[in-house]
Formats: structure tokens, C-alpha cells, sequence
């Protein structure tokens, strides 16, 4: 089977939809505990991204935990004041890669797959909940005018369309 069929059945299966930050998912859990009545303690989803597909910056309000199942390795990228940070998913523990990461809340991040013809399924875990209204998906000229010196990351995880923010 090659990629492009792998990455498919992985979409039929798994019954992903696209996400609006980039790549494909599904909510496998949302709890039924709350912290006010609406916002779960904890959601957990599962997600693919493609060498074409990358996630685009964005920020969220709750840590998020991500898990390497499969694929190629994936580079997590976050921006800020404290510079441009690079956490590589994947298998190969010698090569660097670790099968977990978290991402603090309110960083600025984002994630590539390695390679020109690859994917990368993982799972993502966000306490308190995830939730749309937490969401910020950013346009690269917001970035580009806060953090210059990462256009060359910017420009790559970020599309032209103005912010969700």
C-alpha cells in the first residue's frame, strides 16, 4: 500500500473530517465532567497530517498533550518571545524523537510532517477541554508583524487569510 492509499483508508476508517487548522480529525473523547457546566475536564481527538497538509499556527487555552501512533516523524513548532521551538515527534528514540509532547496553554503552535511524501496520525489531548471558542487560528501577517525574525516557519504554517481572532 503506498502513502496516498495509507493516508485515505486512514481518513475512511477513522471517519476524519477535516480541520480548520490543517489536516483531519475526530473527537474520540469528551468527558462528562465539567469545570462550569460546559467545559469538559478533558477532550481527546485523533489527528492526521499530511506532507501537504501541515497544521497552521494557532493557540488554544488548555495544555495539549500529543501521542505518536504512526508515519512519518512531525515536527511541532511554537513561536514567541522566547524564540522558535522545534519538538519532534516520532519512534526513533535514538534519532531524537519522542512518541509524546506538550504543548503549554496559550502557546503559539503549529506542526509539520517530515519528508515530501508523508503522514503522521497522532492523538491529541487538551485539559480543561477543548473548545471552538478557545480557538485562534492566526493569519501570517499578524505573526509576520509580532515576530519577524520567524518568517521563514511563519510563512510555511501560516495561510494569507486574516485571523480567526
Amino acid at each position: 500500500m503506498n502513502t496516498q492509499e495509507r493516508i485515505n483508508e486512514l481518513i475512511e476508517q477513522l471517519a476524519l473530517l477535516p480541520h480548520p487548522e490543517g489536516g483531519y480529525y475526530k473527537e474520540t473523547y469528551r468527558s462528562v465532567e465539567t469545570l462550569d457546566g460546559e467545559q469538559a475536564l478533558m477532550t481527546s481527538i485523533l489527528f492526521l497530517l499530511t506532507s501537504e497538509n501541515s497544521s497552521n499556527f494557532h493557540r488554544i487555552q488548555s495544555d495539549e498533550h500529543w501521542y505518536f501512533h504512526e508515519g512519518s516523524p512531525l515536527t511541532v513548532h511554537v513561536i514567541g518571545e522566547s524564540g522558535h521551538e522545534q519538538k519532534l515527534l516520532g519512534l526513533d528514540l535514538s534519532a531524537g524523537q519522542s512518541p509524546y509532547h506538550l504543548v503549554k496553554k496559550q502557546d503559539i503552535f503549529g506542526s509539520e510532517v517530515q519528508g515530501e511524501d508523508g503522514y503522521c496520525l497522532v492523538s491529541c489531548a487538551v485539559a480543561p477541554g477543548f473548545m471552538f471558542r478557545d480557538f485562534e487560528l492566526f493569519s501570517r501577517q499578524y505573526l509576520l508583524d509580532q515576530y519577524p525574525q520567524h518568517e521563514e516557519i511563519i510563512c510555511r504554517l501560516t495561510k494569507e487569510q486574516p485571523s480567526l481572532q
